[in-house]
């Protein structure tokens, strides 16, 4: 078990998913995105541009605020990218790699921590965002 886990974090510090959070290395003000070039900003709740990069928030999925599948949907969603804002505005952050680099739609995919605390869990306590398990959740009742 021993030599199992000193693998794990020496192949996870290799590969940059180690499991200790990332410093809090990182300070910018988020407005909310707008039409346009898009360069420090927040797409939704768990998409945001960062210095021209566009990052997916790989522990978490948000309610969809572009094509929702209700009206509850949309609701939380929005609440979901001003509680974003607010989280990535509020001081020093740090991102973190997983094992996979970008989504499929080009994104860089990390965690966000601050003081070693997931960000995306934070919403997930909220009720703003479900843990991401490899596939979207419903939000509305069926």
């Amino acid at each position: 078990m021993a030599v199992r886990c000193a693998v794990g974090r020496y192949f996870g510090a290799a590969y940059g998913w180690a499991t200790m959070p990332p410093q809090d290395t990182i300070t910018a003000s988020f407005p909310i995105c707008a039409a346009g070039a898009r360069t420090t900003c927040v797409v939704d709740g768990d998409t945001f541009w960062l210095d021209g990069i566009k990052y997916r928030i790989s522990d978490i999925d948000t309610p969809e605020i572009g094509e929702p599948k209700c009206a509850w949907e949309r609701e939380l969603g929005q609440r979901a990218k001003y509680r974003l804002q607010s989280l990535l505005n509020n001081g020093p952050f740090g991102l973190k790699a997983g094992p996979r680099d970008e989504d499929k739609y080009g994104r860089k995919l990390r965690e966000v921590y601050r003081r070693g605390r997931s960000l995306g869990a934070q919403l997930v306590d909220e009720g703003l965002a479900h843990r991401w398990i490899g596939f979207k959740q419903s939000w509305c009742e069926v």
